[in-house]
């Protein structure tokens, strides 16, 4: 494999299980709350409508000539990875509660509990909020499997990456169920968000004609450059939020 590829196979898999793991905190509370058939029902239903859209625009992506094609596409990912670089940041530094999946879970059952008396065999409720919960999260793995994959003529290799990311999620909820909370997901997501940023960049430069010094090894470097600026300004932020607190008092 490429280092674009291994780049690409990385960050795949990486945005997947962190969505993946939100989906998840979803259907374990849905099944707990409203019953196991209705939940995963909605999930079999998510997915194979997720299938359908990879499987019809992963064709008709790769057939957009190249560079105006990383170009948009360039343009997307680094929407995609500033956003959740920010939201990482912020978590980081303080300025942002931590994303608590067990607190995610506890509301969902919650608000699932006021939605009425559970109805035996299939019960709606259940089978939407799994639904919405599988299909919104995985939506987002999809667009990053079709941008990352297009763009690299790979989207077979984005799409087993996710997979894989998926498969691990789904066996590790089984066995861990509701203890999602261990999860590193502010670590995962700056990782991500820094992958994401970094392919941007390289593909919207590609795109205009920039020629990168090594070609694909240039990825890895955009990485470290990333994510040099994403720990000085976490630092930063960290020394500016102390000295507003010893102000303030």
């Amino acid at each position: 494999m490429t280092s674009s590829q291994v780049v690409l196979v990385v960050a795949v898999f990486l945005a997947s299980s962190v969505e993946m793991v939100e989906a998840l905190t979803i259907v374990v509370a849905a099944g707990v709350s409203r019953g196991w058939r209705s939940a995963l029902e909605g999930v079999a239903a998510a997915l194979v409508l997720l299938g359908i859209l990879v499987a019809a625009l992963g064709p008709v992506l790769v057939k957009v000539p190249l560079n105006p094609l990383r170009v948009v596409i360039g343009g997307i990912l680094l929407v995609f990875g500033l956003q959740w670089l920010r939201k990482a940041v912020l978590r980081a530094t303080g300025y942002k509660a931590p994303h608590d999946e067990d607190v995610i879970y506890a509301r969902t059952v919650e608000e699932m509990s006021q939605s009425g008396e559970v109805r035996a065999g299939r019960d709606p409720v259940g089978f939407a909020v799994a639904f919405k919960g599988t299909f919104l999260e995985g939506l987002e793995v999809v667009i990053v499997v079709l941008t990352l994959g297009a763009t690299d003529h790979d989207v077979g290799l984005a799409a087993l990456a996710a997979l894989a990311a998926v498969v691990l999620v789904g066996l590790v909820g089984v066995v861990v169920a509701r203890q999602l909370a261990g999860v590193p997901e502010n670590t995962m997501k700056t990782a991500v968000g820094l992958m994401l940023v970094s392919f941007g960049s390289f593909w919207t430069g590609e795109g205009l004609g920039v020629h990168w010094p090594g070609s694909d090894l240039a990825i890895p470097v955009l990485v470290g450059v990333y994510g040099l600026v994403v720990g000085l300004l976490v630092v930063s932020l960290r020394r500016s939020r102390v000295a507003g607190g010893v102000h303030a008092s």
